[in-house]
């Protein structure tokens, strides 16, 4: 039985670095019996199509200076990926093929669709060969053995009968796109970017479960990414809305490609050959999406005005210029969209029934939800006349409005309409993970933080996670009664529950953010990545990872254009992160930071006074919820440690700086690490000897007891420690309120009189407060 049908197009297969990147994709993503449908490598068919041109005009020069061309690329691609038996007999059977092809055209008898067969040919036979040398069971198939027509119609039961004969259940099947054979055997093609085609067609004769169509991009955004730098990528689209974008030029995806799709259960999604860990969009059926915004233009387009245009006729013109046409009604005529290069042999088609009724036209089409169309129809002209462009043809129909007008929409008029009609459609999924003191605090909050919002986003919490069990409610979670739903609906998960329960959220933004203290979540966050989340963090254990680890998901944030936010990992609420990112943005060089960057130990330090053993004050704090279950947690000093590691990542030390490359050492003796807790207070006596002598050689230098962490950059050199300080009476760090976190940062700017930034470094409040900042900050910088 056939799985999957994966399609590669000819951005796929362009070098022999791509054939090794596509035969590692197949490795992983097939099973025996997957067919994998390939177009020509590169540029191949367009050289194909200039052959064929320069034999019309009898240039015999130009014919063999392009089967040279044909030669080198293939024989280049045969040379680099085949080894010894292999080669030999690819490299034999291409010289025969192009030698055949040059004694055809000496004798006039080339013919056009089978010489652009052989781009697909090629294709096949090397990826197969490719995989047979990695010992993969493969095999190539020419699609005229599979697809055939009889005058210019699929033969689908015939067809679907041939597959399911002819494809090996035990092998990896790699299949020619775009051709065909009709009945006498004679070779046809299924028009440009007919591999989309061929894939749908193949799968739905095969019954397979699903497609994959791997091309140069992420997926299907909301408009041209490679001209909006704030395109959104959607995680699924419906198959109507696929088809209009194609018919009105969407390049990503073409109409013809969903139409053996139709009243079917197979799945179609677009994804990246260059990206494979990207997530995918999904092209779903009616009312398995909402529907979305789109902005997609038109270049050098001509209107004919047609009449008695049947669907038939539209499908057999678009056959014809192997280009999508989208056709409608307006003022009770029948329009059509043709590119203006084939608009007189679509005029010839319709034999005196069509007229040009605008010429050289561009403009752009917005396609949205049926109740937008108008408001954004209505804004879109608006925004074009401030750019002194005047529409000659408007069209508003079901689900779209096209403006046609003489001038070019460049990538900034097209960024310009993008953030006023697409991006303020947009909604927000965020979910919450950690539902204790701080994450209560938050939630509470969020109904404030949604209305302040909501002129830009509709946001909406629709996921919270424990340890054990999670919520999701894709409609919302109400924030006000969130407990009463949890207790009712609340489940027991795995991390795949969680990870495709975020998958299936059908938003433009997905948020996740992490009031944990668990690693083991931490480790999730590439997951979360890939389903393109942003992640705000209170936990630390991300930023402290190892480097590779953090490099890897930095760059991988990075490339997806996503936010990571984690303000309160270090300083609770205060605006330590945001306040040495600004430096640096200025133009200003961090040298040191020092200070008490824990709460706890804050309140230890600065409340003993020598007049009371300091494990009284450690069982105090124990009581009052100051510490961790086990306060010998606060006094190893490792969660001080872990901010420092995180300091000193957002400054760039760029040094390959491990968490245990920052000296520790801990606010009581070693031994008592050891053991239980009960073992602890059983010794508790050294820990008030240990502090008390500390205590007294800071006395004996004018100086206070501190515990504090110390960041010092000079000329490339780092030093970073964390352990019990002695400061001088007077300095910012001796006076400090029990409980405060304390920042004192030296710059070039700030180098004699230090930038000092402290208050309160714990506290439900503050941190909630710490973790709604920062999702104010992600929500402002992705409008």
């Amino acid at each position: 039985m056939v799985n999957c049908i994966h399609k590669f197009g000819g951005s796929s297969l362009s070098s022999s670095e791509r054939y090794q990147s596509v035969a590692k994709i197949i490795i992983t993503h097939t099973q025996p019996g997957d067919c994998v449908v390939v177009s020509a490598a590169g540029k191949t068919t367009d050289t194909l199509v200039l052959l064929w041109q320069s034999y019309q005009k009898q240039d015999n020069q130009a014919v063999a200076d392009i089967l040279l061309q044909l030669n080198n690329h293939q024989r280049d691609l045969i040379e680099q990926l085949l080894e010894a038996d292999l080669k030999r007999s690819a490299l034999k059977t291409l010289n025969t093929e192009l030698s055949n092809i040059a004694e055809l055209a000496q004798a006039e008898q080339l013919k056009e669709a089978a010489l652009l067969a052989h781009g697909e040919l090629w294709s096949a036979r090397l990826l197969a060969t490719y995989l047979q040398q990695l010992n993969i069971e493969a095999c190539a198939q020419d699609a005229r053995t599979l697809f055939n027509l009889n005058d210019g119609e699929l033969m689908h039961a015939q067809n679907a009968q041939k597959c399911g004969q002819l494809i090996f259940p035990n092998k990896i099947n790699v299949v020619t796109g775009f051709i065909a054979a009709d009945i006498n055997g004679e070779t046809v093609t299924l028009g440009r970017n007919g591999s989309d085609y061929s894939a749908t067609l193949l799968a739905n004769y095969c019954n397979a479960k699903q497609v994959c169509i791997w091309t140069d991009t992420q997926g299907v955004f909301s408009t041209d990414p490679r001209k909006v730098q704030k395109a959104i990528k959607y995680g699924k689209i419906c198959r109507g809305q696929a088809n209009l974008l194609a018919r009105l030029g969407n390049p990503v995806l073409h109409a013809k490609t969903l139409s053996p799709l139709k009243n079917t259960d197979i799945k179609l999604a677009v994804r990246s050959s260059f990206d494979v860990q990207a997530s995918p969009t999904d092209i779903v059926k009616e009312g398995s999406a909402k529907k979305k915004r789109f902005i997609t233009t038109l270049q050098n387009v001509d209107l004919l005005m047609v009449e008695g245009l049947s669907e038939g006729e539209v499908a057999s013109v678009s056959q014809l210029i192997q280009h999508s046409l989208h056709h409608f009604n307006h003022n009770g005529e029948v329009y059509l969209v043709v590119p203006a290069a084939q608009t007189y042999l679509v005029i010839n088609y319709f034999t005196g029934r069509a007229n040009i009724s605008e010429s050289n036209l561009n403009g752009c089409a917005i396609v949205a939800p049926e109740q937008d169309v108008n408001t954004l129809s209505l804004q879109a002209l608006d925004l074009l006349k401030l750019h002194s462009i005047k529409p000659r043809f408007v069209h508003q129909d079901t689900g779209y409005a096209l403006l046609l007008t003489d001038q070019f929409i460049d990538s900034d008029i097209q960024s310009d309409l993008h953030e006023k009609l697409i991006n303020k459609g947009q909604e927000i999924a965020i979910i919450v993970a950690g539902l204790g003191n701080v994450g209560d605090v938050f939630i509470k909050q969020l109904s404030a933080q949604f209305e302040r919002l909501s002129d830009d986003f509709s946001i909406k919490l629709v996921g919270l996670i424990r340890s054990k069990k999670m919520l999701f409610n894709v409609s919302g979670i109400n924030t006000q009664q969130w407990k009463t739903q949890w207790q009712h609906e609340a489940n027991s998960y795995q991390s795949a529950d969680l990870l495709n329960a975020i998958n299936e959220l059908d938003y433009e933004h997905k948020i996740v953010i992490d009031i944990t203290a668990s690693e083991q979540f931490s480790l999730l966050y590439p997951d979360f990545v890939d389903r393109d989340c942003h992640l705000i963090s209170a936990n630390k254990y991300a930023g402290t990872a190892p480097t590779t680890w953090y490099k890897a998901l930095r760059s991988n944030i990075t490339e997806r254009n996503l936010h990571w936010r984690y303000n309160t990992s270090v300083g609770a609420g205060l605006p330590i992160n945001f306040a040495l990112v600004d430096l640096q943005n200025s133009g200003d060089k961090i040298t040191r930071i020092e200070g008490v960057f824990s709460g706890t130990l804050s309140w230890l330090c600065s409340k003993y006074d020598r007049t009371r053993p300091f494990s009284e004050l450690v069982l105090e704090a124990q009581k009052m919820g100051f510490t961790e279950p086990d306060p010998r947690e606060d006094l190893s000093g490792r969660d001080m440690q872990r901010k420092l590691l995180i300091l000193a990542r957002e400054l760039g030390v760029e040094l390959e700086l491990e968490l245990d490359d920052i000296s520790l050492s801990a606010l009581m003796p070693d031994e008592l690490a050891l053991g239980s807790w009960d073992d602890f207070l059983n010794k508790k006596s050294r820990l008030d000897a240990f502090i008390e002598e500390h205590a007294v050689t800071a006395k004996s230098k004018n100086s206070v007891l501190r515990y504090t962490g110390l960041l010092e950059i000079k000329q490339g050199e780092v030093i970073a420690k964390v352990g019990i300080a002695y400061v001088p009476n007077g300095d910012a760090l001796a006076n400090l309120t029990p409980g405060d976190n304390i920042f004192v940062i030296n710059s070039k700017w700030y180098s004699d009189n230090a930038l000092v930034i402290q208050g309160p470094g714990a506290g439900r409040e503050v941190t909630a407060a710490g973790v709604h900042s920062d999702l104010y900050w992600l929500v402002q910088n992705l409008k």
